[in-house]
């Protein structure tokens, strides 16, 4: 019984279809684009195809689907992330011009064999 039919519908152009194709055969592509290139692919062949059918076919979370359909019917095109995504780095660089920040110290001067301790 396939689910209701999709609120999002992207078009395709055939240069769009091109790149995916070439995503998909190449040996070397990030995983998450390949996907992507191939639900594109899959929705070019079936616009009507609904989210939980086509989720089935790739081996993806029905979600996953309906937020490229949107991504791609609101946005634009794009098999990449935004920009800015993932993890933030978590030490800071440097207060002070000189390398010293809180936590951080120099080595001691050697001291020398005859002063005393």
């Amino acid at each position: 019984m396939p689910g209701p039919p999709p609120t999002y519908q992207p078009t395709f152009t055939p240069e769009q279809v091109a790149v995916c194709e070439q995503m998909v055969r190449r040996q070397s592509a990030p995983q998450a684009h390949v996907s992507r290139a191939r639900l594109a692919l899959v929705l070019h062949a079936n616009p009507a195809l609904d989210n939980v059918t086509a989720s089935r076919r790739l081996g993806k979370h029905a979600n996953w689907v309906r937020y490229w359909r949107r991504i791609w019917a609101t946005t634009g095109f794009r098999l990449t992330d935004r920009p800015g995504r993932g993890r933030k780095p978590t030490v800071s660089p440097p207060v002070g011009g000189d390398g010293q920040s809180l936590g951080l110290r120099t080595a001691q001067p050697a001291r020398r064999a005859n002063q005393p301790l």
